[in-house]
């Protein structure tokens, strides 16, 4: 599966995740998709209870569920060409372009976990898929989502994403004490086999090595500090064999079923030139781990 033309911005602590899809079918048919339930409920994540009106609410209920989990409000309408709600904390904006004998969809979703963009996409890309397959009056196979060879390819358009979102670099932030590293990905194996494959099979304790998974050979690591699996594992880090600051492992609950993981670097001032190095180092390693899981 390709990825969507997808683009992703940035501001003020919100992210926009932008994808367009091209239909073989007019913007009147598609926009009877996106509005009713009929055929709405078929393809969307919930099943929704809308009212076509500026400013009506919206219950979104989990498949299989019969009381609303949430309520979101419509915040723009231009009907067949433009629908706009809210969706928990979220913004969806539904825009339809005629091209052709077809027409354009240009979806945005507005939200706060930036680090979260390459799930979402690869989520609203099946959506769209089963989108295209009601629109074309096909019967929506509950089985082609599901299994393990479905969750493998839903891996591999998560990381086709993280790429084409640029989510794979990390920050850095200076101060008058030091610097920190930091980055934060979204990962496709939940958290007890992220740890598993992290430690290799071999339990870290304090005051022991860190396994070879939480280290990088750019950075020199000295022993564990802190670790509260499957969740933390910190360690001292050294410039010829002396202390320098502390990298920090954390892993947390993320969008989609996999873990969130939170690597961070800090030193010293006097340790600032391995600022380029750190970022530069755990970038890769991040990557390879994250790609390797993918395929195991």
């Amino acid at each position: 599966m390709r990825t969507m033309n997808p683009t992703l911005t940035h501001l003020d602590g919100r992210s926009q995740l932008r994808l367009e899809r091209r239909f073989a079918h007019s913007p009147a048919k598609v926009w009877r998709a996106l509005t009713e339930p009929a055929q709405l409920n078929l393809w969307f994540p919930f099943d929704v209870e809308i009212e076509l009106r500026l400013g009506s609410k919206i219950n979104f209920i989990e498949k299989g569920g019969t009381e609303p989990s949430s309520q979101g409000e419509i915040i723009e309408l231009d009907p067949p060409r433009l629908l706009a709600y809210s969706w928990f904390e979220d913004l969806l904006r539904w825009e339809l372009q005629t091209d052709g004998d077809g027409c354009l969809l240009i979806f945005t979703h507005t939200f706060a976990d930036r680090a979260g963009a390459a799930s979402f996409a690869a989520g609203w890309q099946v959506c769209l898929d089963a989108m295209t397959e009601v629109l074309d009056g096909q019967p929506i196979d509950e089985a082609t989502y599901a299994g393990p060879e479905w969750r493998h390819q839903m891996a591999q358009l998560h990381e086709a994403y993280i790429d084409a979102l640029g989510l794979s670099a990390g920050t850095v932030k200076s101060n008058a004490d030091g610097w920190q590293v930091r980055f934060e990905r979204q990962l496709t194996r939940p958290i007890d086999q992220v740890w598993a494959r992290l430690t290799g099979g071999s339990e870290p304790a304090v005051g022991s090595r860190p396994p070879n998974g939480f280290t990088t050979g750019a950075i020199q690591a000295g022993l564990v500090t802190a670790v509260e699996a499957p969740d933390r594992l910190e360690y001292e880090w050294q410039v010829a064999d002396c202390p320098a600051g502390r990298v920090r492992w954390e892993l947390a609950p993320g969008a989609g079923h996999g873990a969130r993981l939170i690597l961070t670097q800090t030193g010293s001032r006097e340790s600032s030139v391995q600022q380029a190095t750190a970022l530069t180092a755990w970038q890769r390693h991040i990557e390879h781990f994250a790609k390797k899981i993918v395929d195991e």
